[in-house]
C-alpha cells in the first residue's frame, strides 16, 4: 500500500509540472488505481476521472470500446484496452490515460489467458501503447500488481514528456 501511494504522489508531482491531467478505465482493478491516485491530497488538481466499466456493455456505452471486438479478440486484450484508453482520454479530456482489463481470478482463465493475464493501455496526447503482464498469486495480488504496473507505466511516461521539454 506504501509503494502504491508513493507511486500515485510522484505521478502527481510529475504531471503537476507538466500542467497535464490523468483518467483512468479499469476494468480488473475495479477503481484501484483510481482510489490510489485520490489517496494524493490535492489529486484534484491532476486527476481528471476515472471509469469503472467492469461489463463489455458499460466498456462501450462509457468508453466507445467497438461492440464487435469483444467477440473478435476478448475484452482481455490488447485492442480493448487501446480502445478503453482512447475512450476515457476523449470523454475526459485528460492528456494521459491508463486502462486495464485482465483476468484477476481465481476463475475465469483459459489455456490462451490463464489467470493473471492483464493487458494494460497508455495514452499520452495522440499516441496509444499497450503492454501485455502475466502477474503471480491469487486475485488480491494480480489486481494490485496491476495497479502498481498502471502507475509505473504512467510515471516513465509522464518523466519522458518532462524530459521531451527540457
Amino acid at each position: 500500500m506504501k509503494e502504491i501511494t508513493q507511486l500515485a504522489a510522484d505521478l502527481g508531482r510529475r504531471l503537476q509540472v507538466l500542467n497535464a491531467h490523468v483518467t483512468t478505465a479499469e476494468s480488473c482493478t475495479g477503481g484501484g488505481i483510481a482510489e490510489a491516485i485520490t489517496r494524493i491530497p490535492g489529486s484534484s488538481a491532476w486527476f481528471e476521472a476515472g471509469y469503472v466499466t467492469y461489463s463489455n456493455r458499460q466498456k462501450t456505452r462509457q468508453l466507445n470500446v467497438p461492440e464487435k471486438l469483444f467477440s473478435k479478440v476478448g475484452a482481455v486484450s490488447q485492442e480493448v484496452v487501446e480502445a478503453m484508453a482512447r475512450g476515457a482520454q476523449e470523454k475526459s479530456l485528460a492528456r494521459f490515460a491508463v486502462a486495464v482489463s485482465g483476468i484477476a481470478g481465481p476463475d475465469g482463465g483459459s489455456p490462451d489467458k490463464p489467470v493473471g493475464t492483464v493487458w494494460l493501455a497508455f495514452a499520452v496526447g495522440d499516441e496509444v501503447t499497450a503492454e501485455l503482464a502475466h502477474f503471480p498469486g491469487n486475485r488480491d495480488d494480480v489486481r494490485r500488481q496491476t495497479v502498481k504496473a498502471a502507475l509505473e507505466g504512467l510515471l516513465r511516461r509522464a518523466a519522458a514528456e518532462i524530459e521531451k521539454q527540457g
